[in-house]
């Protein structure tokens, strides 16, 4: 496993993070979710990710479970956030000082830690007012319960003010957590640049587009039973999107990249956005344990300008640039 810095911090993360967005608490058992976690701790991967949001809470409480008894100084733990918690009250939800500093106690608590690493917000607040949101946090950092902020699916704009105000309050703003792959790119037109100039990397989610990248998936043939595509509770409407005959046809034509390489098709995917100098890590679920090991090879893959490229002709104008869609993708108003 190797490690990069997050942002311009001096703190690394593994390449490869282990994430629990859509298993644990939910899709899978509490047994095969320690399994991974173990296998994840096994292969050299150190950086967890997580969410309160996640199973309602039972994410973190089975990722607490799970790394119960290791080094907590050897761990890079994040959370979140934002999204409605607990039975979705009306402040149990959003950015507001009286969430966030509840929020924090809370999944403190279920990860059985005094601290994380790094805190997040799931997505931008439009009810309250940024300047109380970076204060919050400033005071959670101050408490000592995180050492870090950052964010998850901010436009450029947002994140430049956030970051402006987090630097007067004396606290470091190092990172940005968006969707990123070979297939939704809309991060490098505005995002990217704009992190780069403020010193904050990309933690990104979905770098293998749900599984579509793995290749499973094939045109005209019907998905697989028990794949994230078939499964309410799984991502089955966000992977909508790549479900597509014209876009699985062309994932196959990476089949021969991959095997060219030695490579899976998931791990041609999570050495394509490790390629880019803005990404810290990509974070992988698993509902199998080997699942975990596979992915953590990705970890080292250098892929050439040839590669590269040959990846961009492989996928052709299928791929979605368009930076507009941060904005249009983010919440217009609180969830309820």
């Amino acid at each position: 496993m190797e490690f990069r810095y997050l942002g311009r911090s001096g703190l690394k993360i593994s390449e490869i993070c282990y994430g629990n967005w859509l298993t644990h608490g939910s899709q899978v058992e509490n047994e095969a979710a320690l399994a991974c976690v173990r296998a994840a701790l096994d292969v050299g991967i150190t950086t967890f990710d997580t969410a309160d949001v996640y199973a309602n809470t039972k994410a973190e409480s089975v990722l607490g479970e799970a790394l119960t008894g290791e080094r907590r100084e050897s761990l890079e733990i994040m959370t979140k956030v934002y999204w409605p918690t607990g039975p979705g009250g009306h402040n149990d939800v959003g950015l507001s000082r009286k969430h966030i500093l509840e929020s924090i106690n809370g999944s403190l608590r279920r990860l059985k830690t005094d601290y994380v690493d790094v805190y997040q917000a799931h997505r931008f607040d439009v009810e309250t007012p940024l300047e109380e949101t970076m204060q919050a946090f400033a005071d959670v950092v101050r408490q000592g319960k995180a050492l870090y902020i950052g964010v998850s699916e901010w436009t450029a704009e947002q994140i430049r003010a956030g970051h402006a105000l987090a630097a007067d309050l004396g606290v470091q703003l190092i990172s940005n957590q968006p969707q990123y792959s070979a297939l939704w790119r809309v991060i490098e037109g505005e995002v990217v640049p704009t992190c780069r100039e403020l010193g904050l990397s990309q933690v990104v989610w979905s770098p293998v587009a749900q599984g579509v990248l793995t290749g499973k998936y094939l045109p005209g043939q019907p998905v697989p039973e028990g794949s994230r595509a078939t499964d309410e509770k799984g991502g089955k409407n966000m992977i909508s999107r790549f479900m597509d005959d014209a876009i699985l046809e062309r994932v196959q034509k990476l089949k021969p990249i991959a095997s060219d390489l030695g490579l899976t098709m998931a791990q041609l995917a999570l050495a394509w956005v490790l390629a880019n100098d803005n990404v810290a890590c990509a974070i992988v679920g698993a509902s199998r344990p080997e699942q975990v090991t596979a992915n953590a090879a990705a970890s080292g893959v250098k892929l050439s300008a040839d590669v590269l490229a040959a990846i961009d002709q492989a996928l052709g104008d299928l791929v979605v640039t368009d930076p507009g869609f941060t904005a249009k993708n983010a919440p217009k108003t609180r969830p309820a």
